[in-house]
């Protein structure tokens, strides 16, 4: 982070000592220098990843900032969580328009301390730019694995289990609550759904203990479908998957209900940060008492098989075509 323009009142370096010089831990020093210095442990290996998200396309431009900080840091713990890593740091990049102005950064950098203290992660440093677009905020996340332990999207095998955790699809209706579809929907689930979308759960206990278990992870961004085929590529493998049996909410299934045709739209959706992984058959039993002890839901869902891509079924074993499986980049 550096470069600044005399005499502005809100330049880059004012910012950075106002609202995120307090975020940074030793590593980053105190943010007064271009780079940071880390250390790696014996027996451990850095997990590296980074992603973006873009107003108007990855959350609304009128979401709080807080809830879009929030959104950012959680999208990359959830990679380092399908890796089986345990968060240590981050850097920031920040490319924003003159209208976002120091309040709203103020309350960006307050929903980032708070995830911080809830993750025990911590700012090393990062950029911020202007921009006469949209905000454009990326984040590279670090994390630590035991040598040998991380968990890749190569390791799936024929009579693999397939596996997801949590439910799927709430954050595809949190997104279509937002721009105004089923206005009939219980209130009581309108909330829940929508923070769904805004404020995703990386699953990082479970990523961590799903370590010497899964054979292969992938954490769920664009879409169930389209993230298996991630995994079967990456194998040289193929997966046949029930579509009665991916696990929803009570709110999605309320929506469901009065309109069965959702729940493929579900599978597809993208945005909801679970964890998907295959297992041998004979982790059955340590996965369910995983399960048992984090309260947290993991739904058998399908198996793989030898071949390529993915085969989704209906409860009769009908294959149900899928014109599009995930989220489109480009």
């Amino acid at each position: 982070m550096a470069g600044v323009v005399p005499g502005e009142p809100f330049g880059e370096f004012e910012r950075i000592r106002r609202f995120f010089a307090p975020l940074a831990g030793p590593g980053g020093l105190g943010l007064l220098d271009d780079a940071a210095v880390v250390d790696c442990r014996a027996g451990q290996r850095l997990v590296v990843t980074a992603d973006s998200i873009v107003a108007g396309v990855h959350y609304l431009p009128d979401d709080p900032p807080d809830l879009v900080a929030r959104k950012l840091l959680r999208v990359n713990l959830s990679d380092l969580a399908a890796m089986g890593a345990r968060p240590l740091h981050y850097l920031l990049t920040t490319a924003l328009p003159a209208a976002l102005g120091p309040d709203w950064v103020a309350e960006f950098a307050r929903g980032l301390a708070e995830d911080q203290r809830r993750f025990g992660i911590d700012l090393l440093g990062g950029d911020s730019v202007a921009t006469s677009g949209p905000a454009v905020l990326s984040l590279t996340a670090i994390g630590e694995v035991a040598v040998g332990m991380e968990i890749k999207r190569n390791g799936a095998r024929a009579g693999d289990l397939v596996w997801v955790s949590g439910t799927i699809g709430d954050a595809f209706l949190g997104l279509a609550l937002l721009r105004g579809a089923y206005p009939q929907l219980a209130p009581e689930y309108r909330a829940g759904l929508i923070g769904r979308f805004q404020v995703p759960d990386p699953r990082v206990d479970l990523g961590r203990r799903l370590a010497g278990i899964a054979h292969a992870m992938i954490d769920i961004s664009d879409g169930l479908i389209a993230d298996l085929a991630h995994i079967c590529d990456t194998s040289r493998v193929a997966a046949v998957i029930a579509l009665p049996s991916l696990p929803l909410s009570r709110a999605a299934l309320g929506v469901v209900d009065g309109e069965p045709g959702v729940r493929l739209a579900l599978a597809t959706g993208g945005d909801d940060y679970e964890l998907l992984f295959t297992a041998p058959a004979g982790s059955t039993q340590a996965i369910d008492d995983l399960s048992s002890v984090l309260g947290l839901p993991i739904t058998r869902i399908g198996k793989i098989e030898s071949g390529e891509g993915v085969r989704l079924v209906d409860a009769a074993g009908r294959t149900i075509p899928i014109d599009e499986p995930g989220y489109r980049h480009f």
